[in-house]
């Protein structure tokens, strides 16, 4: 059994670099990109909500399209910057085919709909490749060029097949243009110009201003095409006789369409999304204006996609709905969706739903008809993320930061953002909580410097710029001395300053500081980290820029450095040598070298009640358990798609830890197992003075874990004091030892069933799973309450 295992998981955001990276499958189910991955979410029968199905993780670059097969929902397909196309099966959870060099980034591909295993895909100009990926041999077997599209002026954007003229096919390109080209039909390829210049002439200045940013076939006709243009706005093309039938007439000359969709539940009715402001509008083709507007965030659109199924209709029908107003909101959702409807127009709003992106990395299932949000997800980050750490005097709040340039703030329970900074900071490399109950969070940043954001204000309170236009890379708020913070940076200094700007000490490293830690034991006591490939400890009441200590051994440079909490002197550091290493400061000497991966290490974490247990992260998307005893690798996973950075765990949860990474998640893993012998002995009632070391205790590899942090200490304390049953016991340790999102809410319902009444329970209570006479007495209230209003 694995001593590692994933509870839960906190998706990305969809990305904003490209643009075909949502799509919906003929079934109940739609997925999205984040850089690095694809996420599937199916709806659940018996839930009636859409659930995450599976995430694919086979890509090693920034994904630059997704899409479904048509003909079966199984399949979905994905290009990369890595130059490859993946088919992959999503029932088997495995890849169908895979091509390996595409020679090009694909910026859009698309299945053929008269060619079930037929996939295009197109680069640049040029030309439209096709892909018969069932053909198996090496890994270019099957692909062949389309001779009648390929040698466009301008490179392409977006193309779509037709789903009734066979091979006719619509491409939208940077310069303004379309192209339509009919495969097998040289003589077919027309050039139309936004302008409608015959002669097809663009100047110098005009050219790439002015791009196709979408462009869908009318599902009522073989030749009308919908356009829409960075500046010249929506239009309805007649690409047979090459004339404009309709431009629509947008609000203001300051909105521009970023996506649009056809409506198949009323008939030459369609729906766009703005660029700038998340405004869905509602148009038929009879009218230059929209019949109607809606706000749904405050954030604009990236992509669009009529997503119409009966099963789909039927379920949200049947769906309970919780009408509270803060469902699917965030600090970019709209609380109450702003509504506009022309003038003098009966507007009768289309049924069916719109699969949302946005700018900001938000994705929803918007119901049209009851203009409602069925599923929004509109908080994830859209880019790597570096770092995460558990709040000190909370461990439901989990803190990270972005490459994106946003901190976001996490209730681990919901797996939802409950704060959100105002970005624009850039890159977010590294942050560390303010110590106890202060409610701020210092960051690091590649060229803004180092900051303080205080939550509660949502704003930043402190900038320090010591560091100059260099990249500082850590920063350490210590927890001893509320007043100190350090941080580490790309100009060769661990800048150590008080939290009103003073500084302190500015400690000459002679190369780049990558990391800086300090020490649980000693307020005074801080190492670093440094390219030289060093470890150093400096003594702050020394008042000396010299390192007190001076540890090396490590061949490439030193990225990341931290004091064990539970063994004074104790300091691990993480190289890009691929090795861990551990160092007794009192000995002046590397203790154990930890090996096995195989790239470099940038995530550390000592666990807060095994003071042997050491989990590292590294470039290799591996996470590894070790025992620091014998130097022996205890566990290892690889559910990460890419570079695994951040690790942290809460005393209050020892057990519990989260990681973060390039491929956009945050992962919330388990390792109870390693201390199931404690669990069953708990259980038991094994006597806890057995269970819990006392300070001095030696360390035995043969024998069963003992605890030996503060948080264990204060819970036999707390059981010393305690009068009441052995419930209370089960009920601490249960909450020590198990994931958040279920341990408070079964201890309550253990409070119902042994007779607590239901006035007396927390508030906590109704939001979770109700004892059956609870919810027996809430539906005779409500049924009460209809027939007095009724009357």
């Amino acid at each position: 059994m694995s001593i590692i295992k994933q509870v839960s998981l906190l998706s990305a955001g969809c990305q904003p670099w490209y643009r075909d990276v949502c799509d919906c499958s003929r079934d109940c189910s739609f997925a999205y990109s984040s850089t690095l991955a694809t996420y599937i979410y199916k709806l659940d029968d018996q839930y009636r909500r859409f659930k995450l199905d599976s995430v694919i993780c086979e890509h090693r670059k920034t994904i630059s399209a997704i899409a479904w097969n048509p003909h079966d929902s199984n399949l979905i397909a994905s290009s990369s910057a890595d130059h490859t196309i993946i088919v992959y099966n999503v029932a088997q959870q495995k890849v169908e085919a895979k091509l390996e060099d595409t020679k090009g980034v694909p910026c859009c591909i698309g299945w053929c709909p008269f060619s079930p295993d037929t996939l295009a895909f197109i680069q640049d100009r040029g030309p439209l490749f096709l892909w018969k990926y069932s053909l198996q041999g090496d890994s270019n077997t099957g692909v062949q060029p389309c001779k009648d599209c390929a040698g466009f002026n301008s490179a392409v954007t977006v193309f779509r097949y037709h789903h009734k003229s066979f091979g006719k096919i619509a491409f939208g390109h940077t310069d303004g243009s379309i192209s339509i080209c009919v495969q097998g039909i040289k003589s077919q390829k027309h050039i139309l110009y936004p302008d409608e210049r015959k002669d097809g002439s663009s100047s110098a200045e005009q050219d790439h201003q002015n791009p196709v940013h979408n462009l869908l076939w009318d599902p009522l006709s073989s030749d009308y095409l919908l356009v829409a243009n960075f500046k010249h706005g929506l239009r309805l093309v007649d690409t047979q006789a090459l004339t404009v039938i309709m431009t629509f007439t947008l609000p203001s000359i300051a909105a521009r369409i970023s996506t649009l969709a056809w409506m198949s539940s009323g008939p030459g009715m369609f729906i766009t999304g703005d660029m700038n402001v998340g405004i869905l509008r509602v148009w038929t083709v009879a009218r230059s204006s929209p019949l109607h507007s809606l706000k749904l965030k405050k954030t604009g659109f990236h992509s669009l996609i009529a997503f119409e199924s009966d099963q789909l209709s039927q379920a949200c029908s049947s769906a309970k709905v919780n009408s509270k107003k803060t469902d699917y909101i965030s600090s970019t959702s709209e609380v109450c969706t702003k509504q506009a409807t022309a003038a003098g127009v009966t507007y009768t709003p289309p049924t069916g739903h719109a699969l949302c992106a946005f700018s900001d990395g938000g994705v929803g299932l918007y119901d049209l008809g009851k203009q409602k949000w069925v599923f929004l997800r509109d908080q994830g980050h859209i880019e790597t993320i570096f770092d995460c750490k558990f709040k000190p005097d909370n461990s439901d709040l989990l803190a990270t930061a972005s490459f994106d340039g946003t901190i976001k703030v996490w209730d681990v329970n919901t797996m939802e953002a409950v704060h959100t900074s105002s970005g624009n900071e850039g890159i977010i490399y590294h942050l560390s909580w303010a110590p106890a109950d202060l409610n701020c969070i210092a960051a690091a940043t590649a060229r803004s410097g180092c900051f303080i954001w205080d939550i509660g204000k949502g704003k930043i309170i402190k900038r320090f710029l010591e560091h100059g236009k260099s990249s500082v890379y850590c920063i350490a708020w210590n927890q001893k001395e509320s007043q100190r913070i350090a941080s580490a940076g790309g100009d060769n200094n661990c800048v150590v300053r008080l939290v009103d700007g003073t500084v302190i000490a500015k400690l000459k490293h002679p190369a780049a500081v990558f990391g800086c830690d300090w020490s649980e034991h000693n307020k005074d006591m801080l190492a670093t980290s440094c390219d030289d490939k060093i470890v150093r400890v400096f003594y702050m009441l020394a008042n000396s820029e010299h390192a007190l200590k001076v540890f090396s051994g490590h061949t490439a440079k030193v990225f990341s450095v931290r004091w064990s909490p539970l063994k004074d002197g104790i300091i691990c550091s993480g190289s890009d040598d691929m090795t861990v290493r551990v160092w007794d400061y009192t000995q002046e000497a590397c203790v154990q070298v930890l090996r096995g991966h195989t790239g470099p290490v940038r995530g550390l974490l000592w666990n807060p009640e095994l003071p042997h247990l050491l989990i590292s992260g590294s470039w290799d998307f591996s996470i590894r358990i070790w025992d620091t005893r014998d130097g022996s690798c205890l566990g290892e996973v690889k559910d990460h798609a890419a570079d695994v950075y951040g690790l942290t765990c809460h005393p209050a949860r020892p057990m519990i830890m989260a990681s973060a990474s390039r491929d956009s998640t945050v992962r919330i893993w388990s390792l109870c197992p390693l201390v199931s012998s404690l669990e069953i002995s708990i259980l038991a009632g094994k006597p806890l003075r057995e269970l819990i070391a006392s300070s001095d205790a030696p360390l035995s590899a043969d024998s069963m874990p003992l605890l030996h942090g503060t948080r264990s200490k204060a819970l036999l304390l707390q059981r010393g004091n305690d009068n009441d049953s052995k419930q209370k016991l089960l009920q601490r340790f249960s909450q020590f030892f198990t994931a958040p999102g279920g341990a408070t809410n079964l201890w309550n319902l253990v409070d119902v069933i042994r007779g607590k009444a239901m006035a007396d329970m927390p508030e906590s209570y109704s939001k979770g799973i109700l004892h059956i006479k609870h919810l027996i007495d809430s539906k005779t209230v409500c049924i009460i309450i209809a027939n007095n209003t009724l009357k």
